[in-house]
């Protein structure tokens, strides 16, 4: 039987590629973005459904994940949406952290919540939650981003338990760099006078060599891929060589150690 995908954020990178793998793979996706009238790609590809979604915009969410539950059977969630906000604490706004928590976190839990009762009912299905690296361990001028991956994490694991007892698995992919426009068009960038040695080392992590280097995403697409289909309980799946390699250490030397480590990298 033919399976769906439900997937936030698919108007571009991670969302997009993994819109295609899972159409590619014969599934039905449910692709939802602010803004599916400016879709120039998924739109050609069948089994591919557009709905305008807004993670920020709690109504809308109700509304849309009514709708979609009553008129389509759905196998899979995958909590895409968000962005990066990049800087010192200090350079932010109340609006911009607000915005941030909206959507990489807030969003995450009221998608969640529209679906559980769904998923709970007919005793099945698999919730994937993109985090990050991020989400793992803390690095400068992304207090703000850590902090909201970090509460990703938490809350999926928590529902991981909660939903057990129902069939319903939950899942996060924690992937390190992507080749995609996040470190462009999905960045909002904070300065601070009195932090530009550590913005110009951090930023030397944004380089377009170090970008190279990143994963791309439709090897990060794979890993989504093999969460939703590999009929694990397994929880976290750490997605891209640079990831892996942090995550390792971060095991293998003890927490302590590596933030003793990252820490000397940035006394100036």
């Amino acid at each position: 039987m033919q399976k769906t995908i439900f997937i936030t954020g698919a108007s571009s990178g991670l969302g997009k590629t993994a819109a295609k793998l899972f159409q590619s793979k014969g599934w039905t996706v449910i692709a939802t973005m602010r803004n599916p009238e400016k879709e120039t790609e998924l739109n050609l590809l069948e089994n591919i459904k557009l709905l305008k979604l807004d993670v920020t915009d709690s109504k809308t969410i109700d509304e849309t994940i009514s709708y979609v539950v009553e008129n389509q059977s759905v196998d899979v969630v995958l909590n895409n949406a968000g962005y990066g906000l990049i800087g010192p604490l200090e350079s932010f706004t109340d609006e911009q952290i607000g915005k941030q928590i909206e959507t990489n976190l807030m969003g995450v839990i009221r998608i969640s919540k529209a679906f559980t009762a769904y998923f709970r009912e007919k005793k099945d299905g698999i919730f994937i939650n993109i985090t990050s690296t991020f989400g793992l361990m803390g690095f400068p001028t992304c207090s703000v981003y850590c902090a909201t991956k970090f509460a990703v994490d938490g809350f999926s694991e928590s529902l991981f338990y909660e939903l057990a007892q129902f069939g319903i698995k939950v899942k996060v992919v924690a992937p390190g760099g992507i080749q995609t426009d996040f470190a462009g068009r999905s960045l909002d960038r904070s300065q601070h006078a009195s932090y530009q040695k550590l913005a110009q080392k951090v930023q030397e992590g944004y380089s377009p060599e170090q970008v190279a280097n990143y994963s791309k995403p439709e090897d990060i697409a794979e890993i989504i891929y093999k969460a939703a289909t590999d009929d694990k309980n397994q929880f976290r799946y750490i997605a891209g060589n640079d990831a892996n390699t942090l995550y390792n250490e971060r095991n293998e030397n003890g927490i302590e150690n590596q933030i003793q480590n990252i820490r000397s990298q940035f006394i100036f």
